[in-house]
């Protein structure tokens, strides 16, 4: 991810952005209803019970052939033999009414590669074809043929492992790491426009190398599962390039095994893919798949080998699981994440839905490796943190840790839905989770159809479609599909929850929205000076501050914050975001924060927090924008502070959505309670650092 890195000036004064506030019981997330009988019957989504939802139709459209010129270092099965390998283009456009000069038009898109076209010599700044999406199609294409026995994913699985596995460099100081990009005529671009990291992209592990993994896995355990015997010998090739990316992560992050390092006060395990949860747990998918099929057997020292990797990666993608609650006074209370398990060592504020796939990992190390601890924190993110994302707005990119990027993307949809399947086998939550593909979204439109294998690639923020179909969103539609096809019970709740009628889950109070009041400061200044950054500069390189903008508060000051109702008498919970120091030993100054209760006027104190600094280790800025959980006191919401105020408001979710009979199901959660109209009063007791 590129994001500008800025670092706010404010010092020793606590800035207030938002709060984040969360409550139990009852419904507390989406109520989705059917379509109209009109509507069900034009519908994408309006399927028989016996009509398979998967279609590779798009994806196929996607795909391509390509003769490689020789390339040193680079090298696939039967090349000589079989001089093309296959590919995929990166984005598909709808084709207009003239051609594009020089853009490959194919069955009504336009498909092009990422940056900018040279007509001269028919080269992207960036490339046409993507490793990360070659390897991902692969295992589209891998598992369509072994759920369907369909000899035409077959072929497109055997193609783009050749292709991934051309992509792979194959000797020298180097070897296993891959190239990300090649251009149109096969020639690789080891150094793309804009720059990646890391740059060139095969000098080191990266995200394609995960997923170089992932696909290596599961073709391997479909082509060694197979009666002809030149699928079992490509079996055995794949198992060889399993053995290579395996020196590669040897050398690079599991060289680390067993260290540790800070990120913001945090342990953090050293041995992730890039640092990332996310891309390890890929990788974990691919080496869970090759000890599943008895890679330790057909593969020899690679068995073993695989084995001992996937344990030391699963490992490292549990550590990095969170606990649902916190003990404040005594009460267990909701913790952001709420155990989600964090993508990334360099944040412990960010979490996002691209490719945040470390519960299905973990569920399927756990089988694999037998091991049953390693479910546990899949567990929690599935049956915990999922239904609250739902209830309060779905697989948002980012939240950071309030929710600052709310655009949804099917990579982020498809990995709710594997979570769930793999983790609890939950068929309701699946199919709430699923039903983002067919409607229950903010756009309120289905985003994939069965009758193509199309899927659009996003909704917006604004709620609007970006109605492209590129290969990522086309390949996680089709995985989701995949999915749902074995489950039917989730299928058909997802495919008839078309629409959300109403979501209750997290909510949001901007801190910079408060209402001001005299300050006790020496120099008589208002309290809460709101503070806007500049464009661009809200992201600090590991959080963001919501809205662009926090509320600034001198020693003594005080804020209130009004609250929305809460529409009952059950207890619910808030955290703030504030800025904790970046430095570590100094006194640790302390927030004092009370409830105003709008109806009655009563004021309810709900506890002090020390804001003691953080050592900043791995992650990427000093300071630590943490959302930290306040107490509960009965109906009138207690709540604990945290350092930077930005107000996280929201209720553990239970979802409800209602079907074509008009018979609600309601996935409750038990944690959260129904919330009441409150003001917050944050007083900082000493001076403080910058609070979100």
């Amino acid at each position: 991810m590129a994001h500008p890195t800025s670092r706010r000036t404010t010092t020793r004064a606590a800035a207030v952005t938002a709060a984040l506030v969360l409550g139990a019981g009852a419904v507390a997330a989406p109520a989705a209803a059917a379509p109209t009988a009109a509507a069900a019957a034009s519908s994408p989504a309006a399927t028989t019970s016996t009509q398979r939802l998967a279609n590779t139709g798009h994806l196929t459209t996607l795909t391509t052939r390509v003769a490689p010129p020789a390339q040193a270092g680079h090298s696939t099965y039967r090349l000589a033999e079989e001089p093309e390998v296959g590919a995929l283009w990166t984005y598909a456009e709808p084709a207009g009414t003239a051609p594009r000069a020089g853009v490959t038009s194919k069955d009504g898109w336009d498909l092009l590669g990422g940056g900018d076209l040279d007509p001269a010599t028919g080269h992207w700044t960036q490339g046409a074809f993507n490793a990360d999406d070659v390897t991902r199609a692969a295992v589209a294409f891998t598992r369509h043929w072994r759920a369907t026995g369909d000899e035409a994913s077959r072929e497109q699985a055997y193609e783009l492992l050749r292709g991934a596995t051309y992509l792979q460099v194959d000797s020298g100081p180097d070897a296993g790491n891959v190239i990300l990009w090649m251009q149109p005529d096969g020639v690789l671009n080891p150094s793309a426009e804009p720059v990646e990291l890391p740059d060139p992209s095969d000098s080191a592990e990266s995200y394609w190398l995960a997923r170089t993994v992932w696909a290596l896995g599961e073709g391997y355990a479909a082509f060694a599962a197979s009666d002809d015997a030149g699928d079992r010998e490509f079996a055995a090739f794949l198992a060889q390039r399993v053995d290579l990316s395996l020196d590669a992560l040897d050398r690079q992050s599991l060289g680390r095994y067993g260290q540790w390092e800070v990120s913001d006060g945090d342990r953090v395990p050293a041995w992730l893919v890039a640092g990332g949860a996310d891309a390890t747990s890929e990788a974990v998918l691919g080496l869970a798949a090759f000890v599943e099929a008895g890679g330790g057997d057909a593969a020899g020292p690679t068995g073993e080998r695989a084995r001992t990797a996937l344990a030391r990666y699963a490992e490292g993608v549990a550590a990095m699981g969170t606990p649902t609650t916190t003990d404040v006074g005594g009460s267990q209370v909701p913790t952001y994440p709420f155990g989600a398990v964090l993508p990334w060592t360099g944040s412990r504020a960010q979490w996002h839905a691209w490719g945040a796939q470390m519960p299905t990992a973990l569920a399927a190390a756990s089988e694999a490796l037998g091991d049953p601890a390693l479910l546990s924190p899949a567990v929690d993110d599935a049956s915990v943190f999922t239904p609250l994302l739902l209830a309060s707005g779905g697989p948002d990119n980012s939240w950071a840790p309030a929710p600052v990027d709310t655009s949804q993307i099917a990579y982020g949809a498809d990995a709710r839905l594997q979570a769930v399947l793999a983790a609890t086998g939950d068929q309701q939550l699946a199919g709430a989770a699923g039903a983002w593909f067919f409607g229950a979204n903010p756009a309120g439109v289905p985003v994939y159809d069965p009758a193509t294998g199309v899927t659009n690639d996003g909704v917006n923020a604004d709620r609007s479609v970006n109605e492209n179909s590129g290969a990522e969103s086309t390949i996680h539609g089709l995985l989701a599909a995949l999915a749902l096809d074995e489950h039917p019970e989730a299928a058909a709740i997802a495919t008839q929850q078309t629409r959300v009628t109403a979501r209750s889950g997290l909510q949001v109070v901007e801190g910079e929205a408060g209402t001001p009041s005299v300050g006790a400061a020496s120099d008589g200044t208002a309290d809460g000076s709101a503070v806007v950054l500049p464009e661009g500069k809200a992201w600090t390189g590991e959080a963001q501050w919501f809205s662009g903008a926090y509320r600034s508060l001198p020693a003594g000051a005080a804020t209130r914050l009004a609250l929305p109702a809460s529409g009952g008498d059950a207890p619910r919970w808030a955290s703030v975001v504030v800025d904790l120091a970046g430095t570590t030993g100094a006194p640790a100054p302390r927030l004092t924060v009370a409830a105003l209760d709008a109806d009655t006027g009563a004021s309810t104190p709900l506890g002090d927090v020390d804001l003691a600094g953080v050592e900043q280790g791995v992650s990427e800025g000093p300071g630590s924008l943490r959302a930290l959980p306040l107490g509960r006191r009965g109906a009138r919401g207690r709540r604990r502070a945290g350092g930077h105020v930005d107000r996280v408001r929201g209720r553990r979710p239970g979802l409800a959505r209602r079907g074509a009979a008009g018979a609600a199901d309601r996935l409750a959660d038990p944690h959260l309670g129904r919330r009441r109209r409150l003001d917050h009063r944050l007083r900082p007791a000493d001076p403080l650092t910058p609070v979100d």
